[in-house]
């Protein structure tokens, strides 16, 4: 009996092979402007990402009381958020040249104080405990107030003073530090908050 009519293995294996699809020129452009403009668009989330909001609000005027701001807005200045310290009441001391190097850590109502609040409202012990810490910053190398605030500016922070309390309070505004944000209101303030992702109220 003749085989020579018979596919062969090899005769079925050319006939399971299809010819290579000629790509289309046109098609490949498109495709390459759709990775483009996907690149591009990872690179805008990333960017976004990177810009971050924040907004701190300084109320208080004390000794301790005027680092939480000022560490926390010039680190996040470092990592390229936007930052705004908005001070207000005897938060605005904080940027105020001459009341800044007097600000005083109050001993009374402090839990941390080693010493009851009795002997605490003794006149001078509040002289006594900023003092003590003073002397704590500088044997640590713990910078002063005015060298973060002088960092926050450098750094791009936007330190704002209230101008209804530099109303209230009559200050002069040529006291404050050069580089403060003068004639800020709460509108502007608040502003700023409901577009920021982080909030904070020291």
């Amino acid at each position: 009996m003749s085989t020579d009519n018979q596919p062969t293995a090899a005769d079925e294996t050319e006939g399971e092979l299809e010819p290579e699809a000629e790509i289309d020129p046109a098609e490949l452009q498109a495709l390459r402007e759709r990775v483009d403009e996907l690149e591009e668009s990872v690179a805008e989330s990333d960017a976004a990402d990177d810009g971050k909001k924040m907004t701190i609000v300084a109320t208080q005027g004390t000794f301790d009381m005027a680092y939480p701001p000022l560490i926390l807005g010039s680190t996040a200045a470092a990592f390229g958020w936007d930052v705004v310290v908005f001070h207000t009441f005897w938060g605005l001391d904080i940027l105020h040249e001459e009341n800044s190097k007097n600000l005083k850590l109050s001993a009374v109502g402090n839990p941390n104080m080693p010493v009851p609040n009795a002997i605490a409202a003794i006149p001078g012990m509040d002289r006594m405990a900023t003092r003590m810490m003073e002397k704590r910053i500088d044997e640590n190398g713990t910078a002063t107030i005015e060298e973060l605030i002088e960092l926050s500016l450098e750094s791009g922070v936007d330190l704002q003073a209230c101008q209804m309390t530099i109303e209230l309070m009559d200050y002069d505004e040529e006291n404050f530090y050069d580089g403060v944000t003068t004639g800020v209101g709460a509108a502007t303030a608040l502003q700023h908050m409901a577009e920021s992702d982080i909030q904070l109220l020291v």
